[in-house]
Formats: structure tokens, C-alpha cells, sequence
């Protein structure tokens, strides 16, 4: 199945030199690929000069945009003043029914915010939640929501749980996804009154493979396939879980360097493999879930393989049909659009 991807060169760390290698590289590695590539087009074509795209050149195009969305610029204003930034043409053509998903290593919140104003969630979903794949000893465990929703409410964070679990399922490839609350504790009683009626919400679902409340060392732990909390909580977690392995990496490899070249050598294909095991280009983006279309966030930091795998991720999710299992999945689900009981304080959130 075919499939077309927009992606925004301007974004990221290493744009666009990174953004249009990887671009490249998934339009060599799949066929059924097309990608319009939206940026400064003097910029991008300058980089594809560089690469022999063969064949590959009749499923690529270049979509100018004179403006870039700045990651310290706030994201509605951004969207407002930048019409033609590469990010805002970008999700428009999704919008239009141009292409099929959108892709960005740029700012994360202008992003989010383009795509619930332009793409709209799907009518069975409340908040959109970022999904982001963090790699363990015991597999990958995904964790949502990552920040694109700070203010959550209960059907929210349920609603979340059936998406996560079915992206686990469709595109992560888990088989029957146990799905954890992120609380203090694992005890029932633990937690804030979010995490309290949220599980409520989830014992509810006989279809949640749903295993109780998870701490954050159960999701290293292989505890759960998919961990459930709001943005603020899981972006926090986030942040510090990077920055917590890139200080151990560090470490490691000053170490290293101090040995005898013998002792180097027989680590170093170990060490090797446990770097590719926890390397985030391997997952390449993360989806925003709920949105009437496919978005793809990427690490700010995605070199030309995280985009490819991004790319790949995008056509994983618009082959697998992801939005219509979701809609079907709630289309007689009275939880989560109907507050309930000591839920209707949520109603109008």
C-alpha cells in the first residue's frame, strides 16, 4: 500500500541536512513511499543535490516555505504570524488531503497545537497524547502522554490507554499490551484523584489488558508494554530518563578510553549492543495520537536514520489503519465521551 508523507526540513538540531538524507534514505528503502520535502527550496535542493536519488526523484517533491517556526517562539503565535513556515504548510497539505502524514523534528508544541487546529482530533477523542517508545532490557514500553496534553482529565488519560495499547498492538507489534498507571505506588489507593478515577476508568474496559498503577522503574522493569500519565509527568519523565542515560553513556565511555586497548576490544561489541538496544533513532518518531491524520514528533536531535524510521513509523500507521481501529474502538464507548458518576466535574474539559 502507497502512502505519502510531508516532511518539514527546516526542523531540528541538524536541519535540513539530516531531515533530507533520511528522506532519501526511506525513499530507497521503500517503494510505496512519496514524500513532498517543505522547507527553504533552494536549501533542500542543494542537499539533494548531494544524494543519487535514481529512480526515487519521481516519488519526491519540494514544497517552498519561506518562514521556520523558532523553538523559542510560542506555538499559537508561531502558527498565526508564520503562515509560511515549512511547519504550518507542512500539516496544511495534510489537511488538504495532499498527503497522508506529517513529519517534524522542529518545535514539538507548535506542532501539536498546527495539528489540533488544522487536522482537528478525531471526533471520539478529547485530547490528542503524544506516544513515545522508551527502549528496556525486556523490549520497548510505551509511554503516553509526553507533554502534549499538561492539563489532564480522567477519560483523557483512559482514552490514552486504549490508543497506546492499540499502537503497541498495530505498530509496535505487542501482542495483547499490559497497560500500567503511571502512579507513586503500585497499591490501588495510591495516587492523585486523576490517577484514582482514571483507574477506575480502565478496570472498566474488559479490552485494556489493564495490570494496575506502575512506578517509573516498572517501565524498565518489563512490568507493562504501555505506561499511562499526563503530559506534565510523562515529559518530565522523559527529559530526565534521556538525560539519565546520556550522563551513563558519557561515563561509560570515558571509562573505556582509560582501559588497555585489549580490555577495549573485547567490551567493545557488548558495548556496542547495548548502545543499539537503547538508541531512540531505531524508533525514529513518536506519534501524536488521536489526530485526524498521522503525525510523527521526532527528536529535536534525529539524525538521517531517526528520520528514515520516522518515515517508516508514519507508513506503519497509515497502512495498519491505526485512526479507523481507533474511531471503531470507541464508536459505542459511552466512557469516553460520557462523564459518569463522579466523573461529570470532567465534562466540560
Amino acid at each position: 500500500m502507497s502512502f505519502r508523507v510531508a516532511v518539514d526540513a527546516m526542523g531540528g538540531d541538524h536541519a535540513p541536512d539530516a531531515i533530507v538524507g533520511g528522506a532519501v534514505r526511506a525513499l530507497r528503502a521503500d517503494r510505496d513511499v512519496t514524500l513532498v520535502i517543505v522547507g527553504d527550496e533552494p536549501r533542500v535542493r542543494k542537499q539533494l543535490a548531494c544524494h543519487d536519488l535514481g529512480e526515487a526523484a519521481s516519488r519526491l517533491t519540494v514544497h517552498h516555505a519561506s518562514q521556520v517556526v523558532e523553538m523559542d517562539e510560542a506555538p499559537i503565535e508561531a502558527i498565526r504570524t508564520k503562515k509560511d513556515s515549512s511547519l504550518v504548510r507542512m500539516v496544511a497539505l495534510a489537511a488538504e488531503g495532499k498527503v497522508d502524514a506529517v513529519l517534524s523534528s522542529g518545535h514539538t508544541g507548535a506542532l501539536v497545537a498546527a495539528c489540533q487546529l488544522m487536522l482537528k482530533p478525531l471526533t471520539c477523542v478529547s485530547r490528542p497524547g503524544i506516544a513515545v517508545t522508551i527502549p528496556s532490557l525486556h523490549g520497548p514500553c510505551i509511554l503516553c502522554d509526553v507533554g502534549a496534553n499538561i492539563s489532564a482529565r480522567p477519560r483523557h488519560l483512559y482514552q490514552y490507554a486504549v490508543m497506546a495499547s492499540l499502537y503497541a498492538e498495530r505498530v509496535i507489534g505487542v501482542a495483547k499490551p499490559r497497560v500500567a498507571l503511571v502512579s507513586v505506588g503500585t497499591e490501588r489507593g495510591k495516587g492523585t484523584n486523576l490517577v484514582k478515577q482514571a483507574r477506575d476508568l480502565m478496570e472498566q474496559d474488559d479490552q485494556i489488558n489493564f495490570v494496575g498503577n506502575a512506578e517509573g522503574s516498572d517501565l524498565f522493569a518489563g512490568r507493562c508494554d504501555v505506561a499511562i500519565c499526563d503530559g506534565f509527568v510523562g515529559n518530565v519523565m522523559l527529559k530526565f530518563g534521556e538525560a539519565l542515560a546520556e550522563g551513563l553513556v558519557r561515563t561509560i565511555t570515558k571509562e573505556f578510553h582509560e582501559e588497555t586497548p585489549d580490555f577495549q576490544k573485547r567490551l567493545r561489541g557488548g558495548l556496542g549492543r547495548v548502545y543499539h538496544r537503547h538508541d531512540y533513532s531505531r524508533y525514529g518518531g513518536t506519534p501524536l495520537l488521536g489526530i485526524n491524520g498521522v503525525c510523527i514528533v521526532c527528536h529535536g536531535r534525529s539524525d538521517e536514520l531517526a528520520v528514515e524510521n520516522a518515515i517508516g513509523v508514519a507508513g506503519q500507521c497509515v497502512r495498519g489503519g491505526f485512526n479507523d481501529a481507533v474511531a471503531k474502538r470507541f464508536e459505542h464507548d459511552g466512557r469516553a465521551s460520557k462523564p459518569n458518576g463522579h466523573y461529570a466535574r470532567d465534562a466540560t474539559h
